[in-house]
């Protein structure tokens, strides 16, 4: 017992560790109002119990799974995999995330009891772990008539004491204005699962034979696709893709749904649609996945980014042993030697495609210092040049690299210009970029973490930026 009680302390240090770059956390459960009597239920689901079990953790792994396809098409099957320690039946409440008359979400389908087992151990080789052995425990064929968009399968134990969440997006290929992209790949880099201080990795951190929790330098340098997400069963972040969708279904934008690692696929088709939306922490890209945007951007597809530190890393994406494609994350980071997979290294800077490019981290709130207030982004927005808007610069922040080389553009302005301290306490500044390419294609960069929980989260709203976000999408939906 002692053991056990050890171990989930160190499962907490990493899940510290992870969360100083997020100071928007809510606990693991960003979209959750209460408890889940708040859920809107759609006509023909069944009620659910009052909320009350407590979140699996990944040393006893009492309930854990996870969707080897990140993202399913209506009328397709989904397979979920899941381990239930002591094996006993379990149940799947499956959520879609939205504006519900105020909730943010609605409960779609109450499966039937399940017959749960305990799942062989994950498999590790050197840093990475994988779980794409564990068995199928159900599969749903998606109905052909649920909405695209972000979901989350609630997973809890026949006997009420443990549950664990899977997230998963239903995308579909018809036009709309606006394409919201999950950072699939991101949230993957940091996923340390199991966090259970022996095996667990992520592209930040590992565990030594003492159960202490190292860095960079000692971590994995490709993770799996096929393994649930640590702790609650989360990503590390997806309270920013949660934060816009119920702001922009709240008002009615047309919006489809689709991952990171459909871009990649070339799944996605860029001329569908009039913006694309990049609405979280994205750090993590690909080769294919910039070649899609960038042509998006060049054929007139509006591109909108409304986090900071995107497209830092390069990373490449790679078939299982058994061929299953796009499973393997890989990024080297600095670990041995080589070609460098900072984008801004091997001549291609974010800057390029974002118009700024990152910066670093921002240890505390500060203000976001408004900067061309005449500007129509801002209109209607009550804001006057050098206005300060609190805490809108947190977490991390983008600014303009004077010389590192810019997009071309036949118009371009800074929107914010921020002061703020570093770790060391010196003085650095945080930059809002929008341009507009000869293709006609907006590129917006909000060049900070805390733009998307202004929209949609409790304690953190702010008019303002609600406002100028539906001037830059208004104007790409070409509103009136």
């Amino acid at each position: 017992m002692r053991e056990s009680t050890e171990r989930i302390g160190r499962w907490e240090s990493g899940a510290l560790t992870q969360a100083v770059s997020d100071p928007f956390g809510q606990g693991p459960l960003p979209w959750f109002r209460g408890d889940e009597s708040q859920f809107r239920r759609s006509d023909h689901a069944v009620p659910t119990r009052p909320a009350g079990p407590a979140n699996a953790d990944d040393v006893a792994c009492q309930i854990k799974g996870f969707v080897p396809d990140g993202a399913v098409a209506p009328g397709r099957p989904l397979d979920f995999r899941v381990t239930v320690d002591p094996p006993q039946e379990f149940t799947i409440d499956i959520y879609r995330i939205g504006h519900f008359a105020g909730d943010g979400a609605q409960l779609l389908l109450h499966s039937p009891k399940l017959m749960g087992t305990r799942q062989p151990a994950p498999l590790v080789a050197g840093r990475t772990v994988s779980c794409h052995h564990w068995w199928l425990s159900w599969r749903l064929q998606v109905p052909a008539d649920w909405q695209p968009g972000a979901h989350v399968a609630v997973l809890t134990t026949a006997d009420g004491a443990y549950r664990s969440h899977v997230p998963f997006t239903v995308r579909d290929d018809n036009p709309a204005d606006l394409l919201l992209v999950l950072p699939d790949v991101t949230w993957q880099s940091y996923n340390l699962f199991p966090e259970d201080g022996r095996t667990g990795a992520s592209l930040y951190h590992a565990w030594d034979a003492g159960g202490r929790l190292l860095g960079e330098h000692d971590a994995a340098v490709t993770v799996s696709f096929d393994r649930p997400y640590a702790g609650a069963g989360l990503p590390l972040h997806v309270g920013h893709a949660y934060d816009f969708i119920r702001w922009a279904e709240r008002y009615g934008y047309d919006l489809a749904y689709a991952t990171a690692r459909d871009l990649h696929a070339g799944r996605v088709d860029p001329a569908r649609y009039r913006g694309l939306i990049f609405s979280g922490h994205d750090e993590y890209w690909s080769r294919e996945m910039r070649a899609v945007v960038e042509r998006a951007r060049d054929g007139g597809t509006s591109l909108v980014f409304l986090s900071a530190n995107t497209m830092y890393w390069q990373v490449s994406l790679g078939p299982l042993p058994s061929g299953d494609p796009d499973r393997l994350l890989s990024c080297r980071k600095r670990q041995g030697p080589g070609r460098a997979v900072l984008w801004r290294e091997q001549g291609q800077p974010e800057q390029l495609l974002l118009g700024i490019q990152y910066a670093g981290r921002v240890p505390r709130p500060h203000p976001l210092v408004v900067r061309n207030a005449d500007h129509w982004l801002w209109e209607a927005t009550g804001v006057r040049e050098g206005d300060e808007l609190p805490g809108l610069v947190a977490g991390e922040a983008d600014r303009y690299f004077p010389r590192t080389a810019l997009p071309e553009s036949v118009s371009r302005v800074l929107l914010a210009h921020s002061p703020y301290r570093d770790d060391a306490g010196a003085r650095r500044h945080q930059e809002t970029s929008l341009y507009r390419a000869p293709s006609g294609a907006w590129v917006f960069a909000s060049g900070t973490f805390a733009w998307s929980p202004a929209l949609g989260r409790p304690g953190h709203l702010d008019s303002r930026i609600q406002k100028a976000t539906a001037n830059l999408l208004d104007r790409i939906c070409k509103r009136d």
